[in-house]
C-alpha cells in the first residue's frame, strides 16, 4: 500500500512528467529515416528525372539534414548536393497525410506524387489514394501542422 508520501510526490511530479512527454514527443527528427537512411534509399532526384521511385546506391551518397541520403548515379547526387531542399520531399519524408491531420507516419518510396515541383510521399498507396482527393487542401494543413511537429 503506498504511502502518504508516496501519493503526494507522485501528484506533484505528474504535471512535470506530463510537460517533459509532451516535449518528447514534439521532437520529431526533421527527416523520417530508417536506420539513418533517408526514403529507404530511393533517389528522390530520380523522382523528378525518371518519374519513379530508383534504388539508390551505396556507391553515391550524402549526409544533408541529419540523414544519409542515397543516389543510383554521381550525377543525381551531385544535383542533390547543390540544393538539397529542390529535391527532398516535403515534411521531412514524413506522410503527407499523416502530417495533415497533426502527426507524422512513415512513408514507402511507391506513394508519391510531385505536385508544383514538390515531392510528397505517403504512407501507403491507399493513404496516398485519400491524400489525393483534396491535394491543395491537404498541402495547407500540412504547411500549416509542419512546424509544431518537428523539434
Amino acid at each position: 500500500m503506498p504511502t502518504r508520501r508516496t501519493v503526494l510526490t507522485l501528484a506533484a511530479a505528474a504535471p512535470f512528467a506530463a510537460v517533459f512527454a509532451r516535449d518528447a514527443l514534439a521532437r520529431t527528427p526533421p527527416v523520417y529515416a530508417h536506420d539513418g537512411v533517408a526514403v529507404d534509399g530511393s533517389d528522390v532526384v530520380a523522382y523528378f528525372t525518371q518519374g519513379a521511385p530508383v534504388k539508390g546506391s551505396d556507391t553515391y551518397i550524402h549526409d544533408w539534414n541529419g540523414v544519409t541520403w542515397h543516389f543510383a548515379t554521381l550525377e543525381n547526387r551531385d544535383r542533390f548536393a547543390t540544393d538539397p531542399t529542390a529535391f527532398a520531399p516535403q515534411f521531412g519524408g514524413y506522410c503527407a497525410y499523416a502530417v495533415s491531420e497533426g502527426y507524422t507516419a512513415s512513408t514507402i518510396p511507391e506513394a508519391w506524387k510531385i505536385v508544383d515541383g514538390k515531392l510528397y510521399l505517403n504512407f501507403s498507396r491507399r493513404i496516398q489514394r485519400r491524400w489525393e482527393r483534396d491535394i491543395p487542401g491537404r498541402i495547407a494543413a500540412g504547411d500549416a501542422n509542419w512546424p509544431g511537429l518537428v523539434g
